[in-house]
């Protein structure tokens, strides 16, 4: 097979999805499949593998010659749904949610708002909007962070209110409408799930973030090889069972595809939802290889179940 991985990405993700994409590369080569690399710049050049500048065109009949596409793409314009819609409309078949499940996933006040629908917590927030002034009531200590985004890009932890003020001006440099959440005592325990090309749910390993107390998993953690995993995460069975029921509870309602990780703290009134990621990491050593290689599951073989269901699901409005 032919498979088109798409990295890069016009936002502030763009060196992390590059990793992503050369990891998933890398997996297709060893699975014997023909890895056909197109990356889109920050200002958002589609290129080939050679560098060569694409036309929109140029680039679709690329893609259109793969039997599917991998974009591993996080951050604005990729993961919340841009990416997708231009696929589907397409007809190419892809790995990865759908553009609702990618636009809900990316907001994250949307997705606290699924969540209380199916009963699952999440921290008490506030949002501000992009014309709001930087004003709220929030016992401290809060969390500040851009209502979309990732990579921790833009996250503070605020114990003192007259840093308030600072810390939305930094989140908004991340996205213009801003999340002040409480902060949450409990242990990070992360999960993910994947449907597979028979239309079951696969769930991975649970995983426990080493974080200090009154910290955030931060964007140096994340990516400097630094940061402390637990796999599985040393949580009891009753919450595991909660984690579980819920991060597949939730991958349902969106409608996700592919592989999503869902982001808890555990405390001792039960799990709370921190986030939703429908594009995760994807380099070998990302949270989400280790959580599936952790219940017998290697990268290679992560990347080939993910690529069976995308091959074998009939793309929306494309007969068959």
């Amino acid at each position: 097979m032919r498979i088109a991985v798409i990295g890069g990405g016009r936002n502030d993700e763009h060196i992390v999805s590059l990793a992503s994409a050369a990891g998933v590369s890398y997996a297709v080569q060893l699975l014997g499949w023909e890895s056909v690399a197109l990356t889109i710049d920050d200002d958002g050049t589609w290129r080939d593998r050679r560098g060569t500048a694409l036309s929109a065109a140029r680039a679709i009949e690329l893609l259109s010659a793969c039997d599917v596409a991998y974009p591993a793409l996080h951050g604005v314009h990729g993961e919340d749904g841009a990416v997708a819609g231009l696929l589907d409309l397409c007809g190419i078949p892809f790995v990865g949610s759908p553009v609702r499940a990618g636009a809900i996933g990316m907001d994250k006040w949307l997705t606290k708002l699924v969540a209380a629908a199916l009963g699952v917590r999440t921290a008490a927030g506030v949002l501000l909007t992009p014309d709001a002034p930087a004003a709220v009531s929030m016992p401290l200590p809060a969390v500040v962070k851009p209502a979309t985004g990732g990579s921790s890009n833009g996250v503070s932890v605020v114990t003192d209110s007259s840093h308030l003020t600072d810390a939305i001006a930094l989140a908004r440099q991340s996205g213009a409408t801003v999340l002040v959440e409480e902060y949450v005592r409990g242990r990070e325990v992360d999960i993910a799930v994947f449907r597979d090309a028979a239309g079951a749910l696969r769930l991975g390993s649970t995983l426990e973030i080493g974080v200090d107390d009154g910290d955030v998993f931060g964007r140096d953690a994340k990516y400097d090889g630094s940061a402390r995993f637990t796999l599985p995460a040393e949580i009891s069975g009753a919450e595991d069972a909660a984690i579980r029921a819920a991060a597949s509870a939730l991958y349902e309602a969106m409608e996700c595809s592919g592989v999503a990780r869902f982001d808890f703290f555990v405390t001792d009134a039960g799990p709370v939802l921190n986030e939703v990621n429908t594009s995760p990491g994807m380099t070998e050593q990302s949270q989400v290889p280790r959580m599936f290689a952790a219940v017998g599951l290697p990268y290679p073989q992560l990347i080939a179940e993910l690529v069976e269901a995308a091959r074998v699901a009939q793309p929306i409005g494309i007969p068959a």
